[in-house]
């Protein structure tokens, strides 16, 4: 397997797809049982281990068929000390999984190798406390020390680059940056947004990217929306500024719901593929440097397929 470590493959301008919200997808779509929201409990197992296969592969051919390369997640989004803790897993176990799920992603990526464009391992970083109200706010600092020891792991293992899914405020998505540079490996930071446009903490999405490129010297190889959708910040998306230039990749959410009304849902809304396909296609019209794609919460295969066929 090529290492892309030193020179990410989607900076060339290639479209590149993702997979969609796993922890949703395995819950509601596949019907699997996860604590706590994690999915990466279920590498401990060769049943869990055959479940993710059968969720990937699907992306995986769809880019191959498509010509476009892949982003490899890691399903490490819940790995860290706190969700660790509540799962039974310590700092030593913690660093086992996380290197398995690299070993696991490499494995399935040398597996959909031959004729495949580039497949980019990476791993996935989450916040420490829950993604749409954080509850633990940290500094700068705390947030580079606490987020360190998933890094080391993914360096360790051999990772290609990370990722962190679901920022709601600047000074933790600031110190993954400076955790990741200290570790050699390039880093997508990806904040999510409410209905208006604004991070839950209130920043809007142009100060949050400034903040960071300022506090981090523009240390992220770029930045992301996820887990919110499109009609919450493609009003935001406009007008001129280098920090527009900085976001390249889109993983949005099905429904047009709400964080709020999407914690208490019991049942998965996944609004209209065609139709978020439509939101796609003209944001990447606007953008013409978005090619990371893929989907959140509610999407599956036949979003990024609608996806890929309108933006490819």
């Amino acid at each position: 397997m090529p290492s892309y470590r030193s020179a990410l493959p989607q900076l060339g301008g290639q479209l590149f797809l993702t997979d969609v919200g796993l922890e949703t997808s395995l819950i509601f779509y596949d019907g699997i049982a996860l604590p706590c929201f994690a999915a990466f409990p279920l590498l401990d197992s060769e049943e869990g281990r055959r479940r993710l296969t059968t969720y990937f592969q699907p992306f995986l051919r769809l880019a191959r068929e498509r010509g476009a390369g892949f982003i490899l997640d890691t399903v490490t989004w819940r790995a860290n000390a706190d969700w660790g803790a509540r799962l039974g897993y310590d700092a030593v176990a913690l660093d086992r999984i996380n290197r398995q799920a690299v070993a696991y992603a490499v494995e399935l990526a040398r597996d959909s190798a031959g004729q495949q464009p580039p497949i980019v391992v990476n791993g996935i970083i989450g916040p420490r406390g829950e993604a749409y109200r954080p509850d633990t706010l940290m500094t700068a600092d705390e947030a580079a020390q606490y987020h360190a020891a998933q890094i080391a792991s993914f360096a360790a293992q051999g990772v290609d680059m990370v990722s962190a899914l679901t920022l709601a405020y600047v000074e933790e998505a600031i110190g993954i940056a400076r955790a990741a540079r200290a570790h050699g490996l390039p880093v997508g930071l990806s904040f999510t947004v409410e209905t208006d446009g604004r991070l839950p903490s209130g920043e809007t999405l142009r100060a949050a990217i400034e903040a960071v490129d300022i506090a981090t010297e523009a240390a992220p190889a770029y930045y992301m929306i996820n887990c919110a959708h499109p009609r919450h910040f493609a009003g935001v998306l406009s007008g001129e500024g280098a920090w527009l230039r900085r976001i390249r990749g889109l993983r949005a959410n099905a429904s047009t719901k709400s964080h709020d009304e999407l914690d208490v849902a019991t049942a998965i809304d996944a609004g209209d593929p065609p139709a978020l396909a439509a939101e796609y296609r003209a944001l990447c019209a606007r953008l013409p440097w978005l090619n990371v794609l893929g989907g959140c919460c509610g999407t599956d295969y036949r979003h990024v397929a609608a996806i890929a066929a309108a933006c490819g």
